[in-house]
């Protein structure tokens, strides 16, 4: 199975370092961004290549990362797609709200690469190799 990875990320700085450490962890993995909550929901209504994992960040303007995770899991084509929330906050209630509305897993970004490596390493290790994951649903 190819994996894809969609990625929510407003920031380019971080999209930058996802890349930079799927580069050092030698994962060539196809990847599609977007840059906030609305492109996201457009683009998961419209995709044709559909993603193993989305990571998806917190604080995106517009539409929140909260906002698109509760539409994702209220749409029954994307409700089962494994959603790895991947935010600079390390609040309780950011985390307890993400879980609350249907997140797989609360990531905080560490500022040093190499912790942020490793933490992205450990992450596409259970979601693409241990998992088992969803089927991609059919098309409307």
């Amino acid at each position: 199975m190819t994996h894809r990875l969609l990625i929510v990320e407003d920031s380019d700085e971080d999209f930058t370092a996802i890349q930079w450490a799927l580069n050092r962890l030698n994962r060539a993995l196809p990847l599609d961004r977007c840059a906030d909550g609305d492109a996201a929901l457009t683009w998961l209504q419209e995709a044709s290549n559909w993603p193993s994992l989305i990571l998806l960040d917190l604080n995106l303007p517009g539409t929140d990362g909260r906002e698109v995770l509760g539409a994702l899991r209220r749409d029954a084509r994307t409700r089962t797609l494994p959603v790895v929330v991947l935010s600079t906050s390390a609040s309780a209630r950011d985390i307890n709200d993400c879980y609350a509305l249907g997140a797989n897993s609360y990531l905080t970004k560490p500022v040093n690469f190499a912790q942020f490596t490793n933490q992205l390493r450990l992450t596409l290790d259970f979601w693409l190799e241990a998992a088992q994951l969803p089927q991609a649903p059919e098309a409307p």
